[in-house]
């Protein structure tokens, strides 16, 4: 358990009982503090009391008594308005302040290594993480991915936090130095929360925040956006950085050309590994992950050797182009996390002969940027409220069904396959969209999606042994990457 003792006696707010907002409730009680809380939501309440832990209406309490608020990161405490508790905070000179940095806060001795981009950051932030805990180093990993940062591991000195950051989440978090920072990529998504693009590009940027060296800076140079930021920090000069590619040079950096991950680091450009013999990465979005995490995890001192071996080994995360079954030679690919159209061209480009489902709660900018992968459909099944614009987009390009509901897409998706008969057909849910329309998340898709193929007849292949995929699709048993969260 992390000791928040130095909060001990004091009152602290904590607003947003999910995941993240009842671990830290629970850190902060624990540790002493006198916790107020307070959820909006009555359910998100009852499950706080049922955990004993104590409630505050926010809205009302007395403001003078408060010096933090630990908020959850998605809700928003600037843009495009802010949260009526956070405006009483600013008010009364309440920090805001999230779980990560209560985290910073209490293991100071410990290194931290920090992930953001708009798309990838979660495969990456597994991957560093497999990395670092292979070659023997005393690892703990967490943030916007998976555990909460107060659920971690306590970590000493030669302890290293692997964090997966979201825009919402390094705004918060005031602390850290990042003795290593990756920037992946970015491309408009969440613009709202940061008052535009340039907000979300600052925000993305503050990874690198007060790094000098020895720190390091590891940055995407495949998007014009993080490309700019790449050339600002290498004029400057304050820190190491690094550049990383997916498909093309990047001199002094790692770099992925025909599927060849290149060290070129120390300006030799050994090849390391042939990616296209790692089944879990497929793709140039991919590569460019595993480029940027064998720069991470060089920064931090693992030999490349020892890296390459541990790529070989990754297994891949769910939602992310995850094999479900093979049914009557149909693949069928749950890549729910793929909550916008940059994550969803990504995930169409690894294969032919699509029935794609799609849809959900639309978000800014539709689908701009998928019609080089739209050849690549051969019908669309469209859900959720973005069903009837994602119909008109498609008008005239794709053949589309307005489906509404997944479990009715399925259904349809299953017919159509199976009806045309097409060599290497793959269903394939990337949605583009976020869930919230009708799921609570997009874990909560991906698994209903499963549960749907796994109730459907027909005979089954077998993953391990199926040589069916054409050329360009995900191999067998894969998991990969179109992550789309801030």
């Amino acid at each position: 358990m992390i000791d928040l003792s130095f909060f001990g006696g004091l009152p602290v707010a904590v607003l947003g009982l999910g995941k993240s907002g009842l671990s830290a409730a629970r850190t902060l009680r624990d540790g002493g503090a006198e916790v107020w809380a307070w959820d909006d939501n009555e359910d998100r309440r009852a499950a706080a009391r049922e955990q004993d832990i104590p409630l505050v209406d926010l809205h009302t309490c007395n403001w003078r008594e408060l010096t933090s608020l630990v908020i959850s990161p998605g809700i928003p405490h600037s843009h495009p308005e802010p949260h009526p508790v956070a405006r009483l905070a600013k008010e009364h000179g309440c920090e805001i302040i999230g779980d990560i940095e209560l985290l910073a806060r209490a293991q100071r001795d410990a290194r931290y290594l920090g992930i953001t981009g708009t798309n990838g950051k979660s495969t990456t932030t597994a991957l560093i993480g497999h990395i670092l805990e292979l070659s023997g180093r005393r690892v703990a990993t967490g943030g916007n991915l998976g555990i909460p940062a107060l659920d971690l591991e306590p970590l000493d000195l030669e302890g290293i936090y692997v964090l997966e950051m979201s825009s919402y989440q390094i705004e918060i978090t005031v602390s850290i130095t990042f003795d290593v920072g990756v920037l992946l990529n970015v491309s408009a998504d969440h613009i709202e929360r940061h008052g535009g693009l340039d907000g979300y590009v600052a925000a993305k940027r503050m990874i690198f925040h007060r790094q000098t060296k020895p720190r390091t800076a590891v940055i995407g140079v495949d998007d014009d956006i993080s490309r700019k930021i790449f050339e600002d920090l290498k004029a400057a000069g304050e820190q190491n950085v690094f550049p990383i590619s997916g498909e093309t040079p990047a001199p002094g950096g790692v770099y992925v050309r025909n599927g060849i991950l290149h060290d070129d680091i120390e300006g030799q450009a050994v090849p390391a590994i042939d990616l296209r013999e790692v089944p879990t990465l497929p793709g140039v979005h991919n590569w460019q992950n595993a480029a940027a995490a064998y720069a991470a995890c060089r920064a931090i001192g693992v030999d490349a050797p020892v890296i390459a071996a541990c790529l070989r080994s990754f297994p891949g995360l769910p939602h992310r182009q995850e094999l479900i079954e093979i049914i009557d030679g149909i693949s069928w690919i749950n890549d729910s996390k793929a909550t916008n159209a940059d994550a969803a061209a990504k995930a169409l480009a690894c294969y032919d002969n699509i029935y794609w489902i799609a849809g959900g709660q639309a978000k800014e900018g539709g689908l701009g940027g998928l019609a080089s992968s739209l050849g690549r459909i051969g019908h669309a099944f469209l859900i959720g409220e973005a069903a009837e614009a994602f119909a008109e987009f498609l008008g005239g390009k794709v053949a589309a069904t307005r489906s509404d509901e997944l479990a009715t897409a399925v259904k349809q998706a299953r017919e159509f396959a199976r009806r045309e008969g097409r060599e290497g057909a793959v269903v394939l849910l990337s949605p583009a969209c976020a869930s919230f329309d009708q799921f609570a998340n997009f874990e909560a898709r991906g698994d209903a999606f499963r549960d749907l193929v796994k109730a459907l007849p027909g005979t089954r292949n077998d993953p391990d042994i199926d040589t069916t995929q054409p050329s360009g699709a995900l191999p067998s048993g894969t998991l990969a990457d179109g992550s789309a969260s801030q």
